[in-house]
């Protein structure tokens, strides 16, 4: 109101500022008054006008700029439309900021209804086959706590009997302490049994040892105790000349190869042996040939001890008819050889028997006496000096396998050999080992001869050779 009447006032005065009083026409001090008025009018117009802006500009400052809420006021919320996804922002009254941000797209209610209602099916499927597996699970304990109490029955009542059983045990101790004294005492008195027994073997076998000495010289004079020519028609017996070896048939002036009875003391209903009366002075009994494979000589006991094969071919003479030739005086033993390239050697030994100091010669093994090597296949025997005969179902050798079983033949084995002569026939150089026909002095252990022959004679003294 007040600018009003103030303009109001201006207004008038502006409208009568052209009126002059009458007597101010050409006056000096009326023109001075007048321009005074004039210059005060228009300082308060422009006073008046500048004061209208003022407060114009204020009322509009007022009107576009909100004054800042106070600390305890309500909050104030206004949409940001500068962040897409901040559509709604809250302004506490502290001047703490809260942006809610919110998906544009309009949510799809129908889609959420059906997936809750999906949730809710299978919430409920799960629900009933939970119960249906309590339920199954609950007769299945039933069932384990039903199999529990019968197993836990039969065990309380296989504990009573462990329980009776232990009173029966401890009850029998007793009579088992009686029992282990009773049997103490019995082995002192065995012991002083055996100690005896003991004794009475070691004064029979020294009684043994001076018992064969006196066999073996006793052998050695038989010889010479009959009457008897040293010569005989070949293969016929003559009842006043009996020839006890090949050598007895060579000194009767006998110098052909063959066949030939001989009758040994200890053997005097005789046997045919092949002589040979050529080699190194002749006089030789076969006692072993392999010339061809013929004959299989991978045999038992029994074929070994009796012989076997034709005596002008392959043949094994017989342990028992070696034994019953050797055990006459000193023999020698020589050793023919030739291999498939047709080479030959021997060996010859000045010393040979079998079962020289047995009084049972068949349960002793028919053990080998060999010794004095010479010739140029080297030594193969000596090695096997002292061994028992083995054959494949009688075990005397040394080694934890059976020698004859394992080299495929029969020999005076220790563990196992270094001469094989009655192995397997296998034509020369071979891939298994040491299971041919072996002088492994000479040809190895991988090649099998072509052609061996054993043959021994009575030791002759240096000057009759």
């Amino acid at each position: 109101m007040f600018f009003k009447k103030l303009f109001s006032f201006l207004s008038e005065k502006w409208k009568n500022r052209t009126l002059v009083p009458p007597d101010c026409v050409f006056s000096q001090t009326c023109l001075k008054r007048m321009s005074c008025s004039y210059l005060l009018c228009t300082i308060l117009l422009f006073v008046a006008v500048l004061l209208a802006v003022t407060v114009t500009g204020t009322i509009l400052f007022m009107n576009h700029y909100q004054a800042p809420p106070m600390s305890d006021g309500l909050p104030h919320i206004s949409t940001n439309q500068d962040e897409a996804n901040a559509l709604v922002t809250v302004e506490r009254g502290d001047g703490s900021r809260i942006n809610i941000f919110i998906d544009p797209n309009c949510p799809d209610y129908n889609s959420n209804f059906l997936r809750l209602e999906g949730v809710q099916t299978s919430l409920l499927h799960s629900l009933t086959d939970h119960d249906s597996d309590l339920k199954s699970v609950k007769g299945q304990d039933r069932a384990l706590l039903v199999s529990l109490a019968e197993e836990v029955a039969k065990l309380s009542a296989h504990a009573g009997q462990l329980k009776m059983d232990y009173e029966s045990l401890r009850r029998g101790q007793g009579s088992l302490g009686q029992d282990l004294k009773t049997l103490q005492t019995e082995q002192g008195r065995l012991l002083q049994v055996v100690n005896s027994v003991s004794d009475t073997l070691n004064a029979m076998q020294k009684e043994n040892v001076g018992l064969k000495a006196r066999v073996k010289a006793d052998l050695q004079r038989a010889p010479v105790r009959g009457a008897r020519l040293k010569g005989c028609s070949n293969g016929k017996r003559n009842k006043a000349h009996v020839p006890v070896t090949a050598g007895d048939l060579y000194a009767s002036g006998q110098r052909e190869d063959g066949i030939y009875s001989v009758f040994p003391v200890h053997h005097p209903a005789g046997f045919q042996v092949y002589c040979d009366m050529t080699t190194d002075g002749g006089g030789w009994t076969v006692i072993q040939r392999r010339e061809d494979g013929s004959v299989n000589f991978f045999r038992g006991w029994e074929s070994y001890r009796e012989g076997f094969g034709k005596i002008t071919g392959e043949h094994w003479l017989g342990l028992k008819q070696i034994h019953a030739l050797s055990i006459q005086g000193n023999y020698e033993l020589r050793i023919d050889l030739e291999d498939f390239e047709n080479s030959t050697a021997h060996a010859q030994y000045g010393t040979f028997g079998v079962g020289l100091f047995s009084v049972d010669p068949d349960d002793d093994g028919y053990p080998l006496t060999v010794g004095d090597y010479s010739g140029n296949a080297g030594d193969s025997l000596l090695k096997h000096n002292g061994m028992k005969f083995t054959t494949k179902d009688r075990d005397n050798d040394h080694s934890e396998n059976n020698c004859a079983s394992f080299y495929h033949g029969a020999w005076w084995y220790r563990n196992c050999h270094t001469s094989n002569l009655n192995g397997q026939y296998l034509r020369g150089q071979h891939t298994s080992y040491a299971d041919g026909i072996e002088w492994s002095s000479w040809t190895g252990w991988q090649y099998s001869l072509k052609f061996s022959e054993m043959k021994i004679r009575p030791t002759r003294d240096p000057e009759n050779k």
